[in-house]
């Protein structure tokens, strides 16, 4: 996956500046609300328009989203709530792109590519509440292409090459297959199980007690996830 790529090519250079970073006593959590400072910042400018210079904030808050945790693990920071945060705030990041993008195509009119842009943003909210969703019921769900690192990439390279429109028909459509994808997946892995007595009955019928992304979910299912740089989902 793109994710797995893009970390083994960059794993050194940011691992180089989280060890500039770090011992200026920089609090990680302080560089996770900066990165979404930075999207919010880049969804004005989308929804004003200026797609190129909303792209290259967009690279900026993903270095900063590459970052917290390399400096959390280098200042002895890691925490549980540092995940949790940055899980957070990277919801609210993908809403605000896609709003702003959605803002503008509305604002000048052109309304099918605001239904795109709203089916996108919709798929990406969906992949990330199916992956955390399933993990409280199996132990892994990361099926499909999708995730966080791949759906920045593409708008990054939508709004950089002035093809915004293409870039939000393949995430509305690409994301949502990865979310029936992930369905499929979880049926696949829970058919003829029954609900354990502590899955509880609101659980397996209901919707789930919490929202978050899938490795905070579950830590009695797989390694607690303190703090990690870039997740997708």
């Amino acid at each position: 996956m793109l994710t797995r790529t893009i970390g083994r090519y960059l794993s050194w250079p940011v691992d180089r500046l989280a060890a500039l970073l770090a011992p200026t006593g920089i609090p990680p959590n302080v560089i996770t609300w900066s990165a979404l400072v930075l999207n919010l910042w880049a969804g004005i400018l989308f929804a004003a328009g200026r797609f190129a210079t909303a792209a290259s904030l967009m690279i900026l808050a993903g270095l900063c989203d590459l970052l917290d945790g390399p400096v959390a693990r280098r200042q002895g920071r890691v925490s549980l709530f540092g995940g949790f945060l940055d899980s957070i705030l990277d919801r609210y990041a993908d809403l605000i792109l896609f709003l702003g993008v959605l803002v503008f195509y509305a604002r000048v009119n052109r309304f099918l590519d605001a239904v795109v842009a709203g089916a996108a943003m919709a798929g990406a909210v969906m992949i990330s509440y199916a992956k955390a969703r399933a993990e409280s019921l199996v132990p892994r769900s990361d099926v499909g292409f999708w995730d966080r690192p791949e759906r920045i990439v593409l708008m990054i390279l939508g709004a950089l090459a002035n093809k915004m429109p293409v870039a939000l028909w393949i995430l509305a459509i690409g994301a949502n297959i990865t979310v029936i994808h992930r369905i499929f997946h979880t049926w696949k892995q829970t058919e003829g199980r029954a609900p354990s007595p502590s899955t509880g009955p609101e659980t397996a019928h209901g919707t789930a007690p919490v929202e978050m992304n899938s490795p905070l979910e579950m830590p009695k299912r797989r390694p607690i996830l303190t703090r990690t740089a870039g997740r997708g989902g």
